[in-house]
């Protein structure tokens, strides 16, 4: 079957696009989806219009992303987690969690466009690779920190120390009746 892309598709092609794809792909979720049309004479003097539109629309899709990658680019993010031992977060920072926060800067980007491997589960400074455009990537740096007071290294062992130090003092109390 052959279909004209309406949208990008991964892995298939481009919008305006003509490609062949399986019978059942295409009726089961190209089409109804709205991802894509069938390629008949008609649709296919459509698609010219379409692909002059596409070309206007993702110039100005363009444009506007790589001006929203200049500022991404110089923004940084902190979060503050709780930790457990060396430093490994309870839970973890997730492009959700990274959607929000731009979200709360006056950044609209979708969570489905930053690249994360895998959620970010220690302390550290980590950059963020962010999908805008087709052509236009920004990385965002991303702080976590702990949220727990920073003690100093003599407080902390003073304080070690006093949890493990016994009360006796060596004298015991003859007194008892």
């Amino acid at each position: 079957m052959e279909v004209i892309l309406k949208e990008d598709v991964n892995k298939l092609g481009h919008r305006g696009d003509v490609v062949k794809v399986a019978d059942g792909y295409g009726r089961n979720y190209l089409l109804p989806g709205k991802l894509a049309m069938e390629a008949t004479p008609a649709n296919k003097a459509v698609i010219e219009q379409m692909k002059a539109s596409a070309i206007r629309k993702s110039a100005s899709e363009k444009g506007g992303a790589e001006e929203l990658a200049g500022k991404l680019n110089e923004l940084v993010l902190t979060f503050e987690r709780k930790t457990g031992e060396n430093d490994h977060l309870f839970g973890s920072v997730t492009s959700q969690d990274i959607a929000h926060a731009l979200e709360a800067e006056g950044y609209k980007v979708d969570r489905r466009k930053i690249h994360l491997e895998e959620p970010l589960r220690s302390i550290g400074e980590f950059h963020v690779p962010i999908k805008l455009h087709r052509e236009v990537s920004a990385h965002l740096q991303v702080n976590i920190k702990s949220d727990a007071p920073e003690r100093s290294a003599e407080e902390a062992s003073v304080a070690d120390d006093s949890v493990f130090k016994s009360t006796y003092t060596g004298e015991l109390d003859d007194n008892r009746d």
